[in-house]
């Protein structure tokens, strides 16, 4: 898929390369995710899931089409590591809203900060590029100050705020909504 190449602006380095997301990585993708489920309001699940629990979303992001998975993998001699992923995934379940997708980043942790992300999102929307998706939708559990700055620098634009949307830990949260339109040229 997409390799990555060094980057003295973010660090990303050239070991660290983008492709699509296949079952062996349902463990590590679970991981990920659930350590945003634990530890903070960004998505609105509240309890850890399994690996089994995400196979259906696993399937439904096959390596072609609207709904795509990638992961960012950094090699090294003992394998690779992934460091996170990206989704576009069925904004609604109603045809008509077939041609728009939500996307999402959810790195490890660890990697927060090294443009990992930004890798992702610049091979999924060259991805995107060749589907018929005409608009691009993310929804940001606020305040998320890295997150809104990521999707701004992709083009996304204020498309309205849902006040107090979902409570977790004891708290109501806003949730902010971005789109970008995706229209081949």
């Amino acid at each position: 898929m997409r390799d990555s190449q060094t980057d003295t602006r973010t660090g990303v380095r050239a070991d660290i390369r983008v492709r699509p997301g296949v079952e062996a990585d349902l463990a590590r993708l679970t991981e990920i995710y659930n350590h945003y489920v634990v530890h903070t309001p960004i998505t609105f699940d509240i309890a850890p899931l399994t690996p089994e629990d995400r196979r259906a979303w696993l399937e439904e992001h096959p390596p072609t089409g609207r709904h795509r998975l990638l992961v960012a993998v950094e090699r090294a001699e003992a394998g690779e590591t992934v460091l996170g992923y990206a989704t576009s995934s069925a904004f609604r379940p109603k045809q008509a809203y077939e041609t728009s997708v939500e996307t999402s980043v959810y790195l490890a942790p660890e990697h927060t900060g090294r443009g990992v992300g930004g890798l992702l999102y610049t091979a999924l929307f060259e991805a995107l590029a060749g589907e018929d998706v005409h608009r691009a939708y993310a929804g940001i559990t606020q305040p998320n100050a890295a997150s809104m700055k990521l999707h701004e620098r992709f083009g996304f634009r204020p498309a309205g705020v849902l006040e107090q949307v979902g409570r977790k830990f004891g708290a109501f949260w806003d949730v902010a909504w971005l789109e970008r339109p995706l229209d081949r040229a």
